[in-house]
C-alpha cells in the first residue's frame, strides 16, 4: 500500500543524506479523510497521525485510540486560543505555536495540567501575509518569550510558499532552530519530504501521498 511506499522512500532519503535509519518521524496527516482509509493505515501499523481541526480530531480519535494502542496525535493546523485546552488534552504535539496569546494560554494550561504537549514554533519562512507563523526576524524574541513563560519548546515548523523551491525555506528553518536550541524540524509534505529530509527534517507531514486526495465537503 501507499504507506509502505512512503516509508521506503523515507528510509532511502535518510540513507542518501547519511542519516541514521528511523531518524525521521512520519506523521500521517489524516484530516478530512474517510474513516475506512484511516483505519486501513492504522491496521497497517502506522501510529503517528496529524490533524488540522480540533473538533474533527475530537470526534474520531478517542475510539481509535482505545482500539489501537500507542496512537500519537499531532496538531498540524492553525490552533485557535479558545480551543487550546481541548488541544492540550487531546494532542501529543502541537506544530503550530505562532503567537503570544496562544503561548500564554498553553503555559497556563501546562501549569494546571502538570504537563504539556510537545511544541513546535511555526515560522512563516516566506513572510506571506496570508499565512500563519512567526516572521523569521521575530522568532528569536518569540522563543525567548515562550521560555520565559515556562514553555518547553521542542522544535520549529514551516510550510514553504506554494510553487517555490522549498530548499531555501528548509535551510532557513534549520538555521533558526539551531540558533535557538530547537532540536525538532517539522518540515516536508507529500511533494517535498525527501528534500526536507536531506535538509535535516526530523518530522515529515504526509497526507495525500498516503491516503489519496482529499474530498473536502461542500461549504
Amino acid at each position: 500500500m501507499a504507506l509502505n511506499d512512503i516509508l521506503l522512500r523515507i528510509r532511502a532519503a535518510e540513507a542518501a543524506a547519511g542519516r541514521p535509519e528511523r531518524s525521521v518521524t512520519l506523521i500521517a496527516v489524516s484530516k478530512v479523510q474517510p474513516p475506512e482509509r484511516v483505519r486501513a493505515v492504522l491496521e497497517a501499523g502506522q501510529r503517528i497521525f496529524g490533524e488540522n481541526y480540533v473538533q474533527e480530531a475530537q470526534g474520531k480519535w478517542p475510539d481509535w485510540r482505545a482500539e489501537f494502542p500507542g496512537v500519537e496525535l499531532h496538531m498540524v493546523g492553525p490552533l485557535q486560543s479558545n480551543k487550546a485546552k481541548v488541544a492540550a488534552e487531546l494532542f501529543d504535539a502541537i506544530h503550530t505555536l505562532d503567537r503570544a496569546s496562544l503561548a500564554g494560554r498553553l503555559a497556563r494550561l501546562a501549569d494546571g495540567m502538570g504537563r504539556q504537549p510537545q511544541l513546535f514554533v511555526q515560522v512563516n519562512t516566506g513572510s506571506e501575509p496570508q499565512k500563519a507563523g512567526v516572521l523569521p526576524e521575530s522568532t528569536d524574541a518569540f522563543v525567548a518569550a515562550c521560555r520565559a513563560d515556562g514553555l518547553r519548546l521542542d522544535g520549529a515548523m514551516c510550510i514553504p510558499p506554494e510553487g517555490e523551491d522549498p530548499t531555501p525555506h528548509f535551510r532557513l528553518l534549520r538555521a533558526i532552530a539551531e540558533a535557538n536550541g530547537l532540536p525538532g524540524l517539522s518540515m516536508g509534505m507529500s511533494a517535498d519530504f525527501e528534500i526536507a529530509i536531506a535538509e535535516g527534517a526530523t518530522h515529515v507531514r504526509v497526507g495525500s501521498a498516503i491516503f489519496g486526495e482529499r474530498d473536502y465537503p461542500a461549504v
